[in-house]
């Protein structure tokens, strides 16, 4: 009766005191808490951010902050006078695990300006942990979609002097052309993109992010065509 008891005694105490099971959460959860995050950035709402953030979390955003949750809470403040704005969560996933929720998402916002329609498009990626009976953000990053310029109109009577072969180094060539008013560029053994204005000199490529300059010597010539990505630029030179 003696072990009997003390196995009992055990077994009652082992039940007594097992912690309690993690509390599960639902990604329909983490798509409402993550909606009221967004909803409370344009009238600079902290309280979700000081909830849902946890005290050490990191947080990365589209304009290449690195931030703690001090960091992340002050940033969040009001619009100005005369602009409005919203952000919409889209196409979330998740992948959720014993105590660790991983959701990532789209984010389509629009911001009114002076009544001037402004639309953007992010993605961002967050890290849920339950600590203490609490689910929280552990960390997040942003990304921001690329998004074209907008078309501009070409100078047609420039185009003549745009075309032409331009050599990157030796071996290297890229030829532009035009046809039925339009701008082309081809580097050998690559297929034709053509080049859309932005400005009479500045062109871009549908979908790829940068520019394509043609620069002027002295005398007016075009003298080299400029790859700018980053703001960092190859130079090709006309042949």
């Amino acid at each position: 009766m003696t072990r009997l008891f003390a196995a009992l005694s055990i077994l009652f105490l082992l039940t007594a005191f097992r912690p309690p099971p993690a509390e599960k959460i639902t990604q329909e959860e983490l798509v409402r808490r993550t909606q009221e995050l967004a909803d409370s950035v344009a009238p600079g709402n902290k309280e979700p951010w000081k909830k849902y953030y946890a005290d050490d979390a990191m947080f990365f955003d589209e304009k290449g902050r690195s931030m703690d949750k001090a960091a992340l809470v002050k940033d969040v403040e009001p619009l100005p006078t005369g602009y409005s704005g919203a952000i919409r969560i889209v196409n979330p996933k998740s992948h959720i695990e014993n105590n660790v929720a991983i959701l990532s998402y789209g984010m389509d916002e629009t911001e009114i300006i002076y009544g001037q329609k402004m639309t953007a498009r992010y993605h961002q990626t967050d890290t849920w942990m339950l600590r203490h009976g609490q689910w929280q953000i552990v960390a997040g990053q942003v990304l921001r979609y690329y998004e074209d310029p907008a078309q501009g109109e070409a100078d047609l009577k420039k185009f003549a002097a745009f075309i032409g072969t331009y050599q990157l180094t030796p071996g290297v060539t890229m030829l532009v052309s035009a046809e039925s008013g339009r701008l082309y560029a081809q580097r050998a053994g690559h297929p034709r993109e053509e080049l859309l204005p932005e400005t009479s000199d500045v062109f871009f490529r549908k979908g790829v992010e940068g520019r394509r300059l043609f620069h002027y010597d002295a005398t007016g010539k075009i003298d080299k065509l400029i790859d700018r990505r980053n703001n960092e630029d190859v130079i090709w030179k006309k042949m």
